[in-house]
């Protein structure tokens, strides 16, 4: 069976909306984040601080092109898709759901400095900003796109419907 990816903005719910999916749906769960954070011997913040940013998605790309998986739910980190190998090879074995949520909500989960969240951006770069740069590469990658709703439950049953009503054997 394939795998199911999850792409989208820092604050969407990718972790919590992936581990309800694979619950409901008996697959594995994994967390590029914690890969990353595995690889590298650091947690993203401290990548971002001690490193910067083009170090943070190296690995965070090393690490999307090497997974291995079937039968997984996989919650990427939010700038995955600036990985083209990285997509192209999650894509191979899975199918790939942008978690699209709307601007304002994602704006409310952020802290005022966006490397405590470890979100790779370069300094002085706001939420808007990264969200404009990523939109259309979420759009690019995405085979279903599901807004996402309160509770993760709701949206892990949501998407769950999308993908049996495009097909996917779940």
């Amino acid at each position: 069976m394939k795998n199911i990816i999850l792409i989208g903005m820092p604050g969407t719910g990718k972790s919590v909306v992936g581990q309800a999916l694979a619950e409901r749906l008996g697959y594995d769960f994994v967390d590029a984040d914690d890969l990353i954070v595995e690889a590298a011997g650091k947690t993203l913040p401290e990548i971002l601080r001690t490193e910067g940013v083009d170090a943070l998605l190296a690995v965070e790309g090393r690490v999307g092109q090497t997974l291995d998986c079937s039968n997984t739910v996989v919650a990427t980190g939010g700038s995955m898709v600036l990985s083209r190998e990285a997509m192209d090879h999650l894509r191979e074995n899975g199918v790939v759901v942008w978690l699209e949520t709307p601007l304002s909500q994602i704006s409310d989960r952020m802290p005022e400095d966006l490397t405590d969240r470890g979100i790779a951006a370069p300094p002085g770069m706001g939420i808007r900003e990264i969200y404009a740069q990523r939109e259309a590469l979420y759009a690019k990658y995405a085979d279903v796109i599901v807004a996402s709703r309160p509770g993760e439950d709701d949206t892990a049953h949501q998407v769950e419907e999308v993908l049996r009503t495009v097909g996917m054997q779940l």
